[in-house]
């Protein structure tokens, strides 16, 4: 039995799968009926691309927990005892982020190519910024005009109260899109010794004067608060 959970709620399936000659693997069929795998070695639980889309749009919009929106599959799934309705809140956090993953790669052009991304390409950047062969063509700069046309005025700031505790397993904390984004790879390798069990006691980052967006690749921790500044 495969336990599918979807915005209906959990649902225990039979799932037969195709053991021709010429058949995909099992998890590779589950895919393409739009199921995505909690493990893909030993699949006993699945969700539908909806929920996922789903919940990725509420924590989006509502700011949803992982935790409340699980608990409201499990009350769609029995109103009266939600408490008797498997407890897949860990696979739900584990696959939220896998997908999360795979949409920002779909989204930026890698959903269908092998080369890797770069620092930054998992982003988008402010659109009325001067970008130089996206919106404008230095090649018909016009020696005429004043140099004000073609620069960009960025601004810093930090907020020194943003606490980041050391994961309690280390080895469970697995990077999905490090440095790929908006923050910048994690270059800081030292602590701040003056601050108990904390990796970084602060975030800085450089974003557009004009139009407030951030910078790729230009969001850091920092290891020692308003020291840093």
């Amino acid at each position: 039995m495969t336990m599918v959970v979807d915005m209906s709620g959990l649902h225990f399936l039979m799932i037969r799968f195709c053991q021709c000659a010429n058949s995909l693997s099992p998890d590779m069929q589950l895919l393409e009926i739009g199921l995505f795998l909690a493990s893909f070695t030993s699949p006993k639980t699945a969700f539908t691309f909806a929920v996922l889309d789903d919940f990725l749009l509420d924590k989006l919009e509502c700011g949803t927990s992982v935790i409340n929106y699980y608990s409201k599959l499990r009350r769609i799934t029995s109103s009266v005892f939600p408490h008797l309705v498997p407890d897949q809140y860990r696979e739900l956090i584990r696959v939220g982020r896998q997908w999360r993953q795979l949409k920002q790669l779909k989204w930026h052009g890698f959903g269908h190519e092998k080369p890797k991304p770069n620092a930054g390409e998992l982003a988008l950047f402010c659109p009325a910024c001067l970008q130089p062969g996206i919106n404008v063509n230095l090649a018909e700069k016009n020696a005429a005009d004043p140099a004000l046309l073609y620069s960009r005025s960025l601004v810093m700031d930090g907020n020194f109260k943003a606490k980041y505790l050391f994961p309690a397993n280390p080895t469970n904390k697995v990077a999905l899109t490090d440095g790929l984004g908006f923050m910048a790879k994690n270059i800081v390798n030292q602590a701040n010794a003056s601050c108990h069990k904390l990796e970084a006691t602060g975030i800085g980052g450089c974003a557009c004067a004009t139009h407030s967006c951030f910078v790729l690749h230009l969001m850091v921790d920092s290891p020692a608060g308003a020291g840093l500044a």
